[in-house]
């Protein structure tokens, strides 16, 4: 996909969630329309800070986000929402106390008549939500949690997908699911970006990795590369690539 067109930069990022305090020290990424982009690294790495300052929940205080060509760094996140990108987030990423189907109509409380017609283009990914739809998203299991999840940040038909640990906490057979809806989900269309702690399984899924550590990126390669490289074999998947 070296041809595809740049759909999201980030360049030089510094930030934090304390004033001074900077958890991400350069960080950057180039990511292609159609790409589906791998973030793996140790704990405390600044992975998910990362995620999160390109969604607009952590302060940017130095370098840029560009989406489209267009700078989005620090927007709010209800705007990038609207302007095509979504999240999930990695913990409290439904509403427990609200059906299926209504976790669903409020990823599209900014354009509620599209309702039907995403929950349509939902259906096609995840059948077994439509199903369960007048079920109460508290009484799911993890895995099918985490399935709402991804299909609500859907619901507003993003060009860009941000996903925080997706398979964390899932028993084994639902992380293979996770992987398997994540790589259905980019082949769809959609450009996919997700930080896995599961490093292995996530570099035989994405077209490339990038390696954080210490707040910034130590190394970028397809995701085949990394997963042969020694230096990463070493410091990361022994640990992470379990």
């Amino acid at each position: 996909m070296s041809d595809a067109p740049v759909i999201l930069n980030a360049d030089d990022v510094y930030a934090g969630y304390l004033p001074g305090i900077d958890i991400l020290n350069g960080c950057s990424m180039e990511v292609r329309e159609g790409e589906l982009i791998g973030i793996i690294g140790p704990n405390g790495a600044g992975k998910s800070t990362f995620l999160k300052s390109l969604f607009g929940l952590v302060p940017i205080r130095e370098g840029s986000v560009t989406l489209q060509g267009d700078d989005i760094t620090n927007q709010r996140a209800d705007e990038l929402v609207r302007r095509g990108i979504g999240f999930v987030p990695q913990n409290n990423n439904v509403f427990p106390s609200l059906t299926v189907q209504e976790n669903l109509e409020m990823g599209v409380y900014q354009a509620p008549k599209s309702f039907k017609k995403a929950m349509e283009r939902i259906g096609d990914l995840f059948p077994k939500l439509i199903e369960r739809r007048h079920q109460r998203a508290g009484s799911l299991s993890g895995g099918e949690r985490q399935m709402v999840a991804m299909a609500r940040a859907l619901m507003m038909d993003p060009h860009v997908l941000l996903l925080d640990e997706p398979s964390a906490g899932l028993s084994p057979d639902r992380q293979d699911e996770t992987f398997v809806r994540t790589r259905e989900i980019n082949k769809s269309g959609v450009t996919v970006i997700m930080v896995e702690q599961n490093a292995r399984r996530c570099l035989q899924i994405c077209h490339r990795g990038y390696v954080l550590d210490q707040g910034t990126s130590a190394y970028t390669a397809t995701g085949q590369e990394l997963l042969k490289d020694p230096k990463v074999i070493e410091l990361y998947l022994g640990t992470l690539g379990a």
